[in-house]
C-alpha cells in the first residue's frame, strides 16, 4: 500500500511573522483592506510505502525529526491512501 500525505506547518500564534505582514501591507495596499492579517507557513507532500510502522507515527517521526522545529512552528496532517505499488 502506498500513502499520499501532506503535512501543514505553520508558525505557532506566538511567533511574529515578518513574512506574513509584509504580505498584509502588500494586499491593503493592492486595495484589499479585509484583510486583517496574513500568516505564512509550508505545504510538503510526502509519498510513503506501507511499513511495519505504524504510518500515523512515521509521519510524526518525519516531522518531529526534520520537517518541523517544534519550538516556533507547529503541524498538521492528512493521510491518503493511494493504492498498492
Amino acid at each position: 500500500m502506498m500513502y499520499k500525505v501532506k503535512v501543514f506547518v505553520t508558525l505557532k500564534e506566538s511567533v511574529i511573522d515578518p513574512q506574513g505582514a509584509a504580505a498584509t501591507k502588500a494586499l491593503q495596499k493592492l486595495d484589499f483592506p479585509e484583510v486583517q492579517e496574513v500568516r505564512v507557513g509550508k505545504y510538503i507532500e510526502l509519498k510513503l510505502e506501507n511499513t511495519e510502522q505504524n504510518i500515523e507515527e512515521t509521519v510524526h517521526n518525519i516531522c518531529k525529526g526534520l520537517l518541523v522545529n517544534k519550538e516556533v512552528e507547529d503541524y498538521r496532517f492528512e493521510i491518503e491512501e493511494v493504492g498498492a505499488q
